[in-house]
């Protein structure tokens, strides 16, 4: 099939700005956008409502199965973090940003304390 290379929206999406992947961390600005794309506009709206999975990851620890099996209501488990640090906060299963717990309205919430760079966040794409 022939592409029309008069047509506006032919040529409109061959100056779009390409996605972040197609780039080197190295290349892309603070914002995550390409130095030749930052002066473009770049719609959200496309976006905005995709929904994302967010998890708080407080640690992790191995256990064999026979300690499984014995856990009961009331058992502990320590996990491979201290409790002053930062929980890592995850999108998608990947790493964003560092909190901590806090209260709101009777609910649990998190307060943001560091949030991962937009470079370190492609560089776990990748």
């Amino acid at each position: 099939m022939a592409t029309d290379t008069t047509n506006p929206d032919t040529e409109q999406a061959a100056d779009a700005p390409q996605s972040a992947e197609n780039y080197a961390p190295d290349e892309l600005d603070s914002d995550g956008v390409s130095g030749s794309a930052a002066g473009a506009d770049v719609n959200l709206d496309l976006v905005l409502e995709v929904p994302v999975n967010v998890s708080l990851q407080v640690g992790s620890t191995d256990l064999p199965i026979r300690d499984l099996v014995k856990l009961v209501e009331g058992s502990v488990v320590a996990l491979d973090r201290e409790a002053t640090e930062a929980m890592d906060v995850l999108v998608n299963g990947k790493l964003i940003a560092h909190g901590e717990i806090v209260i709101v309205d009777d609910q649990f919430g998190v307060r943001l304390t560091d949030v991962v760079s937009p470079t370190e966040r492609i560089e776990q794409i990748a």
